[in-house]
């Protein structure tokens, strides 16, 4: 039903924008995998973003049964029924909320560090999910966003259970679901990539919320004295009979662009590649993210294993980008699956000056023809638990002339989905280009 969370959010924010016209309005979205959904649903309103910070109270010796929930600023839900049917005694109750209140406390700053967190007194408050199921935690969170004195609480969640959503209205002055199947079997079945979203990830979102950079791009090579650290803006990028939409950023004193090449099945709005591209921006250099196809070409899918059209049109990107850039700096490519072939293609192109390639979880295999022309420098990265691709990948590399490297991520499969090896890709990545851009620039 949905891609990601990224295009969950941008639908519910459509929904929402039409409903909404309270100007006094805040977005709050439930850590982790609610933050990108209100993070969408927060742009589009132009409202300000926060996370809603909320512990279940779990009854002694059976913690999956709450008496209640806390959040920030001492607010305390308690279901006085719950308590009594399960005879805690106040000792054993105040041992559950201060250990509980400790870890919220820890959560909070971790997501927020020194920022403080959005008043909700008299606004009308948006709480966000990614779904609900039994809606326990969008329970206690309306409700703690009542008690912290918001006007009005309205529930946004992509897709949830038709009695789950019915009782949450008593909760909430308004609920918004977009999806609500008879049969949810889970909520990331609903969702094409359901990746979990890290720690990382929330403190990133929260921080463009809070930051948010200048749209539209200055003539090249004047910055204005009022540009912000930072400029993005979506683009439109002519390559023959079509258009391709890209999300362009560029920081402030940047050292290069690296162009996120995508591979089948994904798009510029990837979890994944959103995630390394915000690393590298974090470490000043800018990111270009656009899609190789339409969305009618996707259907056909011989377009996406047409390495040499996704190469050509990759070039006429980089071309672009060159005549289009705030200053002059390197190119490299990050390419993943179908998209590393592309960009290894396209680098092996006479007169490229791509300065460096990282692949994750790459197909350079279907590169062969050109991989001994390639003559940026490339680092392959691919998962332990991956061994049809670490296979293809060390055939590659003995073909390739240029400075190669091949780093396997231990315990990683196809995807990284596992805890820490997204940010290794990060990291290798971020340090290759960093290193080779330098050596480009002399």
């Amino acid at each position: 039903m949905f891609a990601d969370r990224h295009d969950a959010g941008v639908r519910l924010a459509e929904r929402v924008a039409g409903l909404i016209t309270d100007e006094n309005v805040a977005v709050l979205g439930l850590p982790r995998g609610g933050v990108p959904v209100a993070f969408e649903v927060a742009r589009a309103l132009g409202a300000p973003l926060d996370v809603i910070m909320v512990r279940k109270l779990g009854v002694p010796f059976q913690p999956e049964l709450g008496f209640g929930a806390i959040g920030e600023g001492g607010v305390r839900v308690i279901n006085a029924n719950v308590v009594r049917m399960a005879n805690a005694t106040p000792e054993e109750m105040t041992k559950v909320e201060e250990r509980e209140e400790a870890e919220l406390r820890r959560r909070a700053h971790r997501f927020r560090a020194s920022r403080a967190p959005v008043d909700l007194a008299g606004r009308t408050i948006i709480v966000v999910d990614d779904g609900v199921a039994t809606g326990s935690t969008a329970r206690a969170a309306c409700r703690v966003a009542r008690a912290s004195g918001a006007s009005r609480v309205i529930l946004a969640i992509p897709v949830g259970v038709p009695d789950t959503i019915a009782s949450l209205r008593k909760d909430a002055d308004e609920v918004i679901c977009l999806e609500t199947p008879a049969a949810l079997y889970s909520i990331g079945a609903w969702y094409v990539d359901f990746t979990q979203i890290t720690d990382e990830q929330v403190v990133e979102l929260l921080h463009r919320a809070a930051n948010p950079v200048a749209k539209g791009m200055p003539e090249k090579g004047s910055v204005p004295e009022s540009a912000s650290p930072e400029i993005a803006a979506e683009v439109l990028v002519d390559v023959g009979p079509v258009q391709l939409p890209g999300q362009l950023t560029i920081p402030e004193k940047a050292e290069g662009m690296v162009v996120f090449v995508h591979g089948s099945g994904s798009s510029r709005h990837s979890p994944r590649n959103r995630y390394v591209a915000s690393l590298l921006n974090r470490a000043g250099l800018g990111t270009l993210l656009f899609d190789l196809l339409t969305v009618e070409e996707e259907y056909d899918r011989g377009n996406v294993f047409d390495i040499e059209l996704l190469a050509e049109r990759l070039s006429q990107v980089t071309g672009w980008l060159t005549d289009h850039q705030v200053v002059d700096l390197p190119v490299g490519y990050f390419g993943a699956s179908t998209g590393a072939a592309a960009a290894l293609w396209a680098a092996a192109e006479p007169g490229s000056q791509v300065a460096a390639i990282v692949s994750r979880g790459g197909r350079p295999d279907l590169a062969g023809p050109r991989l001994s022309a390639v003559r940026a420098a490339t680092l392959l990265i691919v998962g332990s638990r991956d061994e049809l691709v670490v296979d293809l990948n060390q055939a590659a590399l003995e073909r390739m002339r240029c400075e190669n490297r091949l780093e396997i991520v231990p315990d990683a499969t196809h995807l990284f989905e596992e805890p820490g090896a997204l940010e290794s890709v990060a990291d290798l990545a971020r340090d290759w280009f960093a290193d080779h851009f330098r050596t480009s620039l002399g």
